[in-house]
């Protein structure tokens, strides 16, 4: 795949403007600057998600990366993989990763450019948007003015994608590697098939097929590349052909939907994306679409105040001017359709960009769609139709303009777009810059709010840690773990009969909460509340018998009630699971103790103490 790379890029001795490779030098320079901010940032959200767990960091965890459903947080095999090979060389510093993930980014825009410019030689007549080829059957009307320099349009698009900030979601956020490399993956197929194409080479069509499965394997939804591919195809022919054009993208297609398939399950059984919150008939999809594409239209052109998390809209078929959405992008498309014979041009770029959009418009269920339909990561690829759309047809707007300002207004836009990066980068810094940053944007991000809540707990700001926790409620009253969240701050702050009353809140809204029995069991014997408190914590045994703390709990409260021998069950089931637990060591201790089993008390006493030297030497002990 070297030697398709080298020919992508390399052009005629007296080709006009830098060498290939200065411009490529360009675009990695440009792209780490925009991305400063990113290269100090830590790890935010759900990171630890996608940075190899401890379960999965040995040969063993590789090997469930690959086999086991539900080992990593989607079926990403090429992805995990890269991320257990990434902990092997720097383990839990975030730095690697920001680096790693930038310059993936900006491999996928020099790869951008190498497919832009592949359009130098062959379909196009010379090189206008729209226009057929000569050996075409097509008619085709006056083309629209277009450009001619392929190398510059080339160019030009790789900077506005590497500098665009609706980018940075996906290249500042760890997490997102998920896009940079499946797009390499992406684009380096979509290289070799068109190359396949022009040859008709076993070899690269074989290449091509791998450089897809690798894609397909790092995410799912790159599963959109043939019908890509045949848009190209249209867009440069005039028209498809059965056996030339379809034919060899039908194994393509059959792995995309097979991977796809696979992701919509392991969304819906493994990460929960089913429930009242995707209960979306048949018309709110429609209109979701509709919205969607428009949107992430509207921040391609005018990327203004970028969200983590935007509002989760409200979708009401009775509200007439929603369907504006749906209905005015449908006339767009068909509005395009008919102007095809002086320009196939836009539609291509719209098609591509729909298209690519496809798996994300609402049709299927997401998890992410708890907290908002729309989120910038999801157009990293979709963006690339509209991307180069736009600098062809801005290089076309300037054939005709004097030398500074066909050179100089896509400097400055690429410099506009450079600026507005580096700012957005800066709310990865940390979490709590994240978070904050998050909610001055979007207030009633009740995700943010809750974790910004956790976090403020940590630091010991209780009443802060409380605000956002009741902010969140007002959101979403019936957010379970926010109740048992803001239950916890309320029991630190010695305020137990309130807390108690968000425990059972939570316990109302979902019955079989384990943490919200286990939290109100162990209030309830603060209290003095010994039977029920019982009852709640052999209910959270029973839905989580391996959770040690559960069982010390549960053993306290038979020590109080004078059923020993129960507890010190508890406690030794306890230590079976986890020896290290200084407390199940310190209970068994005191109970052996109350039974008069000196010596089996002592062993534990003692044992608690090397466990955790914070614990007082008792006389006799």
């Amino acid at each position: 795949m070297e030697g398709l790379k080298t020919r992508a890029f390399a052009g005629h001795s007296a080709e006009r403007g830098l060498h290939p490779l200065w411009m490529v030098a360009a675009i990695v320079a440009a792209t780490f600057s925009a991305y400063l901010p990113a290269l100090n940032a830590g790890f935010i959200w759900n990171d630890s998600d996608y940075v190899t767990a401890r379960s999965l960091r040995s040969v063993e965890g590789l090997a469930r990366i690959w086999f086991e459903l539900g080992a990593t947080e989607q079926y990403y095999p090429v992805l995990h993989s890269a991320f257990w090979l990434e902990h092997r060389l720097w383990g839990d510093s975030p730095v690697g990763y920001h680096v790693l993930n930038i310059l993936l980014h900006a491999t996928a825009a020099c790869l951008l450019a190498a497919i832009v410019r592949s359009w130098r030689g062959g379909g196009a007549t010379s090189g206008e948007v729209g226009a057929a080829p000569s050996n075409s059957s097509a008619v085709v009307a006056r083309p629209a003015r277009a450009p001619r320099d392929w190398n510059a349009v080339a160019w030009l698009a790789a900077f506005i994608f590497a500098l665009h900030p609706v980018c940075v979601e996906s290249v500042a956020w760890i997490s997102e590697q998920k896009n940079t490399l499946s797009l390499v993956f992406f684009l380096l197929a979509a290289l070799a098939y068109l190359r396949f194409d022009r040859t008709r080479s076993t070899r690269l069509y074989a290449g091509a097929t791998l450089l897809f499965g690798l894609a397909l394997l790092s995410k799912s939804t790159t599963a959109t590349l043939p019908p890509a591919l045949l848009v190209v195809f249209w867009w440069r022919r005039g028209r498809l052909e059965w056996r030339r054009d379809v034919l060899p993208l039908v194994p393509w297609f059959v792995l995309g939907a097979a991977m796809g398939l696979l992701s919509a399950y392991v969304e819906k059984e493994y990460i929960g994306a089913k429930g009242s919150e995707f209960a979306l008939n048949g018309w709110q999809r429609v209109l979701l679409a509709g919205r969607i594409a428009w949107f992430y239209a509207g921040k391609l052109l005018w990327p203004g105040e970028l969200i983590f998390i935007y509002p989760r809209w409200r979708l009401d078929p009775a509200d007439a001017w929603l369907w504006l959405y749906p209905l005015t992008a449908l006339a767009c498309v068909a509005a395009l359709w008919r102007l095809r014979g002086c320009s196939r041009a836009p539609l291509a770029a719209v098609l591509f960009f729909g298209g690519s959009l496809f798996p994300v418009l609402g049709f299927f269920n997401v998890y992410a769609f708890v907290y908002s339909f729309v989120a910038d990561h999801w157009q990293y690829l979709p963006s690339l139709g509209l991307i180069v759309f736009g600098a062809a047809a801005l290089s076309g707007g300037l054939a005709g303009a004097g030398p500074w300002l066909r050179r100089g207004i896509p400097v400055l836009l690429v410099a506009a777009l450079g600026v507005l990066t580096f700012q957005q980068s800066r709310m990865y810094a940390d979490m709590r810059t994240f978070y904050r940053t998050t909610l001055e944007g979007n207030p009633t991000a009740w995700m943010a709010h809750n974790n910004l809540g956790n976090l403020m707990r940590e630091d010991g700001r209780l009443d802060a840690a409380i605000a956002h926790f009741q902010a969140a409620l007002r959101v979403r009253p019936d957010l379970t773990k926010v109740h048992n969240n803001l239950a916890n701050c309320l029991h630190q702050l010695k305020r137990p009969q309130e807390a108690i009353e968000h425990f059972r809140r939570a316990l109302e809204i979902e019955p079989d909460y384990t943490e919200a029995h286990h939290n109100l069991g162990r209030v309830l014997r603060e209290t003095g509340n010994q039977r029920e408190a019982l009852a709640h914590l052999l209910r959270a045994v029973q839905l989580d018998p391996d959770d040690p703390d559960v069982r010390n709990n549960l053993g306290m409260v038979l020590r109080d009630l004078g059923r020993l021998p129960e507890a010190i069950a508890q406690f030794e089931r306890a230590l079976r699971d986890h020896p290290a637990s200084s407390p199940a060591h310190l209970n068994l201790a005191l109970t052996f103790s109350m039974m008069g089993r000196d010596a089996e008390a002592r062993e534990h006493y003692r044992e608690a103490r090397r466990l955790n030297p914070k614990i007082p030497a008792l006389p006799g002990m």
